[in-house]
């Protein structure tokens, strides 16, 4: 089995070491490492298209490019590597990818681009920054892409897992348990301060807390210790108001127009 690691941290953050170092002792499995040379945090799905991109080889065999996590593993899969591998995996990530964090994810999104290669792909995340108990976290890692294999789950039929570990020891981790997404509040008010030159700049500010972590999501589940699971897919449409949108483009064509009441709420 070949499997193709990359990350959002960079290719020297602590998490991308630990992943392949735990995940290169399963037998019969070669693994590669395609990252991003600096911290591509919350970067999402971004690809770079308006300026080069360039890969180098660091010391201890890992490619890195100057680019976002998707860019990594795109090259990768279209001329890079020379083979399909079976698996993408990322991570593990510096803290928490839950809830709402999943769409700014660069960590979900460079196991998203193999996903949309067809590819299985798991992100994997600490639930708490500063990479503590991160030695456990990998074996949890190895531990689920060997029961994945075992189980023959790793074939042509693509699947995207998001996994979050709680920085715990080993034999202090629960159970997995396969989860929904949880939701944030608003994030925190931007940070503003004033340049060397008198300019105003501006700092996203930090994600908001928790809003929906009710039992059945991965905030429930990993601060009870438990690994959280949750099966991600692409498709956007909010199937549940397609036929309400229908109907409302149907009267907009006969009436020639409408008011605000009577579009669907969104």
């Amino acid at each position: 089995m070949k499997i193709l690691i990359s990350n959002d941290d960079g290719y020297q953050a602590p998490g991308i070491v630990a992943l392949h170092d735990a995940l290169k002792t399963l037998e019969g499995v070669e693994v590669e490492v395609v990252a991003p040379e600096h911290n591509n945090s919350a970067k999402s799905n971004a690809l770079t298209l308006h300026s080069p991109l360039y890969v180098h080889r660091a010391a201890n065999g890992f490619r890195y490019v100057n680019g976002t996590p998707a860019d990594c593993v795109h090259i990768a899969l279209t001329g890079l590597l020379g083979y399909r591998p079976d698996l993408v995996v990322s991570g593990i990530n510096n803290g928490a990818n839950m809830g709402d964090d999943t769409i700014y994810s660069g960590t979900v999104g460079a196991a998203m681009e193999g996903y949309l290669f067809g590819i299985p792909a798991i992100a994997f995340s600490q639930v708490d920054k500063g990479w503590g108990e991160l030695e456990a976290a990998a074996a949890k890692a190895r531990e689920i892409v060997a029961q994945m294999r075992a189980q023959g789950l790793v074939n042509e039929t693509p699947w995207l897992l998001n996994v979050n570990i709680p920085n715990m020891p080993l034999d202090a981790l629960r159970p997995l348990k396969w989860c929904r997404l949880g939701r944030r509040h608003a994030a925190e008010r931007v940070i503003v301060q004033e340049s060397p030159r008198g300019e105003a700049m501006y700092w996203i500010g930090g994600a908001g807390a928790a809003k929906d972590d009710a039992e059945g999501t991965d905030f429930h589940a990993t601060a009870q210790g438990h690994v959280s699971i949750t099966p991600l897919k692409v498709d956007l449409t909010d199937h549940g108001s397609l036929g309400a949108w229908a109907q409302t483009a149907s009267r907009l064509v006969a009436g020639g127009g409408a008011g605000a009441d009577s579009a669907p709420g969104v």
